[in-house]
């Protein structure tokens, strides 16, 4: 019996450690992205150096670009990824569901580019030189089963527009972006993850994000926000704002955020006067990182906060009633790990009664 169990262990840990792979050891975006093993999606890793390309040539019957790898597990896999090529590669096979193009110089899509590709369901464009005023309008509109879409790290000055419907991610980090084409966004109902950290927005006025009605991630760090942008999707678990330099945040910053969950707010500026005591006070938030900030107080959170992180601020003391409003039987935070280091406070500083508050904390740094 106790054989069959260390068996049937093997077999779960074999399962679980195939069905997916995280990478990360390249930046796509800031997000770590899942690799689902058990789906047939193919490594999004260089092949470069992996394998003889010589030797697939010779025994994969199927056509391939002369500037591409097309490695005979994944038919449906081309990688033309990390090749110097200044233009996308003609003749394409109609077969190919996921293209590589990352590390490249590529300026430009023409609508010709995907011309006779149907299937397409990820494009990585990664690290390349792709300017706004020549990415054709055609380029993408027709890739009807296009799902994941990359362009970090290029020169793009605008959201792309005629994106396909079925797109669920796009990944637009470290470009140019000022500003987001009228209707870029109003047919992705399923895009549930949007990365446009790194740009140079200032503002989103209303009907900029208009469609994204299932979007779950929002990633606005870097850019050139000075107050909490309106008009954001009410749908949004995770919104990320940090390093944008804020003035302050009014009571109802966050007013109408009904799901919001995780909040990143660090390298912001924040100072504990323009900070309205209870901004955070909304029971959803079970995350909430304002490190490396100016605050002196700590702002009041909601009892089901669980992850509280402070650390680099100019924090010099607190009031207990700012986790907790009350202490009692069934009154208290549900707070697991509290960071202060880096703050102007020892842990002698600490209210007496904090233990009762804080009855299920795991780790409290001081």
């Amino acid at each position: 019996m106790a054989l069959l169990c260390c068996a049937v262990l093997v077999l779960l840990c074999v399962f679980d450690s195939t069905s997916a792979t995280v990478i990360v050891d390249m930046d796509y975006g800031g997000v770590p992205m899942w690799i689902n093993r058990l789906l047939g999606e193919p490594s999004v890793l260089s092949l470069q150096g992996r394998m003889d390309r010589a030797w697939f040539r010779a025994n994969n019957p199927q056509a391939c670009p002369q500037q591409c790898d097309c490695p005979i597990q994944w038919p449906t896999a081309l990688y033309c990824d990390h090749r110097g090529l200044a233009d996308t590669p003609d003749r394409l096979p109609n077969r190919t569901q996921y293209l590589f193009l990352q590390g490249n110089n590529i300026t430009s899509l023409s609508s010709s580019f995907l011309a006779n590709i149907t299937d397409l369901r990820w494009l990585i464009l990664d690290h390349n030189q792709l300017q706004s005023n020549m990415l054709e309008q055609a380029a993408l509109q027709n890739q009807t089963q296009l799902c994941y879409l990359f362009a970090n790290h290029n020169n793009l000055k605008s959201v792309p527009s005629s994106l396909p419907a079925r797109l669920k991610q796009l990944r637009l980090a470290h470009n140019q972006i000022s500003s987001i084409s009228p209707g870029a966004f109003q047919n992705l109902h399923n895009l549930t993850l949007l990365l446009l950290q790194g740009n140079r927005l200032q503002t989103i006025t209303e009907g900029d994000l208009k469609g994204l009605v299932s979007l779950n991630l929002l990633d606005l760090s870097g850019n050139l926000f000075s107050s909490i942008p309106r008009h954001l999707p009410p749908s949004v678990q995770q919104l990320y704002l940090s390093n944008n330099t804020l003035s302050g945040l009014d009571q109802d910053s966050f007013e109408g955020f009904l799901n919001l969950k995780y909040l990143r707010l660090s390298h912001c500026g924040l100072q504990s006067h323009a900070v309205h005591r209870q901004v955070f006070n909304f029971s959803s938030l079970v995350e909430l990182d304002l490190s490396y900030n100016k605050l002196i107080t700590v702002p009041t959170v909601p009892t089901t906060l669980q992850y509280l992180y402070l650390e680099a601020n100019e924090i010099q003391g607190f009031n207990i009633t700012s986790l907790c409003r009350e202490v009692g039987p069934l009154s208290y935070s549900r707070i697991k790990i509290l960071r202060l280091d880096g703050n102007k406070m020892s842990h002698h500083q600490l209210p007496p009664d904090w233990v009762f508050c804080l009855r299920v904390l795991q780790r409290i740094y001081i």
